[in-house]
């Protein structure tokens, strides 16, 4: 099999009608690493509603992917986002509150479109993530940052709240960090973010960013997809619960449906008999 980081990422898909700069690109490897790229760099990819649906376009197919097994999330010209447009915040300004009910959840069906992806999804971070940029960091199951990126979550300063976002923050940096940088919005570098739980790794240069997701590319190909889609599942369903006979139970049900599948039958066959199992290729 080739190496996944040798491997070009060959355009697939354009979620919205072809133009000379779509918002958002969608390339993909032959060994099943897809490449998610904000494409707005004059705006710092800011998010306009354009964005937001063509991102959550984007989700919806690599859903359905089968042969995706890791989604990996960049900006475009050495910034992930900037958060929310200045002119769409412009107009968002004098519409009715049911006409900014319905933007804002569209932004939230976006987020939860990410989050809800069966494979492993990676945001590789640099510049700036602010507001729902860092939005869609925390969505992620793992965040690497290039050091000196800078993150907020200043909406209290324009009068606002980071609602929509606000799950998957919370989740990620737990609900005291979270009241904290909420309330002051205040900008913070790569360190504050590993420190917080929002991102996992910094790197100190933008080869790094490579060099991460090449390293999960390759790393993604020794997981069974249906394990790794039901670990993430199993993460959403135990987070918080209490430990009594109910949730024991549930925990045995899934890992006894895991060995007598398919994957799990081919998993342990395949180490016994110290060869690769079929998902390796």
């Amino acid at each position: 099999m080739s190496d996944p980081i040798a491997t070009p990422f060959n355009e697939v898909v354009h979620p919205i009608t072809p133009s000379e700069h779509p918002p958002v690109l969608l390339e993909a490897t032959p060994e099943g690493a897809a490449l998610v790229t904000l494409n707005r760099p004059e705006k710092r990819n800011a998010f306009d509603a354009g964005m937001i649906a063509a991102l959550h376009d984007v989700f919806t197919t690599l859903a359905a992917q089968e042969t995706v097994r890791v989604v990996f999330l960049r900006g475009a010209g050495g910034t992930f986002s900037a958060g929310a447009d200045l002119a769409w915040m412009r107009e968002a300004a004098d519409w009715p509150e049911d006409e900014n009910f319905d933007d804002a959840l569209e932004l939230a069906r976006m987020l939860k479109a990410l989050h809800a992806l069966p494979q492993l999804t990676v945001a590789l971070v640099e510049g700036a993530a602010f507001g729902g940029g860092a939005g869609l960091v925390a969505a992620c199951d793992i965040a690497v940052a290039l050091q000196g990126t800078k993150f907020a979550f200043s909406e209290v300063r324009l009068g606002l709240t980071p609602a929509t976002i606000s799950p998957y923050v919370v989740r990620a940096i737990g609900a005291r960090n979270a009241r904290a940088m909420f309330a002051a919005g205040r900008v913070f570098d790569a360190h504050d973010a590993l420190r917080l739980g929002l991102i996992q790794e910094i790197v100190t240069e933008a080869e790094g960013l490579e060099r991460v997701r090449a390293t999960l590319a390759r790393e993604m190909l020794a997981a069974a997809p249906g394990a790794v889609a039901d670990a993430k599942q199993l993460v959403d369903d135990v987070d918080g619960r209490r430990i009594d006979d109910h949730l024991m139970r549930d925990t045995a049900r899934r890992i006894a449906k895991r060995r007598v599948g398919a994957e799990g039958q081919e998993g342990v066959r395949a180490f016994l008999d110290k060869r690769k199992p079929s998902w390796q290729g």
